[in-house]
């Protein structure tokens, strides 16, 4: 019955991404590209800037938390284990071309990040803590008269900030590799979930400025080294990338091969779900900002989007390519591990510390966020009770096929999407692309 109910799921979540989420990132991420003269190329350079500028000051004393606190709680929620496991789905299940789609998705996906985080601030409001709510839940009901579409958000948001595949991959990880009984890592890290999320934004920028380097740090050098040592075959992947976004793959070992149409759709889907782009959750995070310059945090937002998909997505791919375990059958949450196996002994102790490192701050950040869209439903009982839902639901699929889970975070993360993009679209000309001094 299980697997009846999630093969229908699957369907419609192919449905979504590959027919209607795929056309709303397109045609609104060109209409933001032609509105901003490539706001996202042009203006990198001073992008970067601006985080650096941030990284100087320590004035930021007022209502909010510090706006590097909030970027960093945001990408903690970015840069996790969908980098290194679904992005590695994208590719076995979609074939190579899936790359070109992730970057294509990318590159669009940086102005309706910055959107997204602009207006969730323009139309954030202070809340009782000393700080701000901002995101979906706010920004849906300027754009539309209905509250109900807020609502539906809310409960969608609930959904997704439950991280089920990134907690079921942490969870398999330590106890394949180490051998640790489920229950108790389970317990643990729901433990550590709940102690760390109930912090609030302050709390998860903490951890996720003092983890997040350490693991880019790590994983930069590992691939990189891989990259180097398998330098002959680069120009030959880039050219397999290329053609089989256009034509598809045929089956090659434990691949089970795919069409173009199948390559954009889970390039699309996991470029979006690896880099939180359109759902709302960056909108909900960067809302605490201390600033009030909507567009110079809203920058932060595409200097995230490129750390996280032009560069760690980009070095998983080429790690799996290059070694040839894309086509291998295997598992997608070991992917990497394997390809990594090739050149480093061991990983089978040091997967998990590196997995930790990535899983730890995005299921935090996940459930910060979740919080926050539980309070908007129901201020007084919203909090204990998404505790208990999101500890039951994330407990429930460490035990069962982490497919299920993949599905489960895919169609929420489309639906919201749809919902977000449609909002930035109608709030388009409330938006301006700009680096405020």
């Amino acid at each position: 019955m299980l697997d009846l109910i999630f093969s229908i799921l699957d369907l419609f979540t192919n449905f979504v991404w590959s027919y209607l989420a795929i056309i709303a990132i397109v045609i609104v991420g060109v209409y933001f590209t032609v509105k901003s003269r490539a706001f996202q190329i042009r203006k990198f350079p001073a992008i970067v800037s601006t985080f650096f500028s941030f990284l100087k000051r320590r004035d930021y004393n007022a209502v909010g938390v510090h706006p590097l606190k909030a970027f960093f709680a945001s990408l903690g929620g970015a840069i996790g284990m969908g980098n290194v496991i679904v992005i590695c789905a994208a590719i076995q299940l979609g074939g190579p071309g899936a790359a070109l789609w992730l970057w294509v998705t990318g590159l669009l996906g940086m102005l309706l990040q910055y959107a997204e985080v602009y207006i969730g601030i323009k139309y954030r409001v202070k809340n009782k803590s000393g700080s701000y709510d901002g995101g979906p839940m706010y920004f849906l009901r300027k754009a539309f008269r209905f509250r109900w579409i807020a609502i539906v958000a809310s409960v969608l948001l609930c959904v997704y900030g439950a991280e089920v595949l990134v907690f079921s991959e942490l969870t398999r990880t330590f106890v394949v590799n180490w051998h640790l009984n489920r229950y108790v890592v389970v317990a643990i890290l729901l433990t550590l979930i709940l102690a760390a999320g109930l912090g609030g934004v302050r709390r998860v920028g903490e951890l996720s400025s003092a983890m997040i380097p350490v693991f880019v740090a790590i994983f930069l050098g590992m691939s990189l080294w891989i990259i180097f040592a398998n330098i002959q075959a680069i120009p030959g992947v880039f050219a397999l990338i290329f053609k089989s976004a256009f034509t598809g793959h045929a089956p090659l070992g434990g691949f089970a091969g795919a069409t173009w149409l199948m390559a954009m759709g889970n390039g699309a889907a996991r470029g979006c779900y690896s880099g939180d782009i359109g759902i709302g959750y960056s909108s909900v995070i960067h809302a605490e900002t201390s600033t009030q310059r909507p567009g110079r945090q809203a920058s932060l937002a595409i200097f995230g989007i490129f750390l996280d998909t032009f560069v760690i997505c980009t070095l998983s791919v080429l790690v799996i390519l290059v070694t040839g375990v894309w086509s291998e059958p295997i598992e997608m949450g070991s992917m990497v591990q394997a390809a990594l196996s090739h050149h480093f002994p061991h990983m089978q102790f040091f997967m998990p510390i590196l997995f930790f490192l990535l899983g730890f701050t995005t299921l935090t950040a996940y459930f910060c966020f979740g919080l926050k869209a539980a309070k908007y439903l129901s201020p007084r009982f919203g909090a204990p009770i998404y505790a208990i839902y999101s500890s039951v639901t994330m407990a429930a699929f460490a035990f069962i096929d982490s497919t299920y889970a993949l599905i489960v975070m895919t169609l929420s993360g489309g639906l919201l999407l749809l919902i977000n993009v449609s909002a930035m679209f109608k709030l388009r000309h409330e938006i301006r692309f700009e680096l405020e001094e």
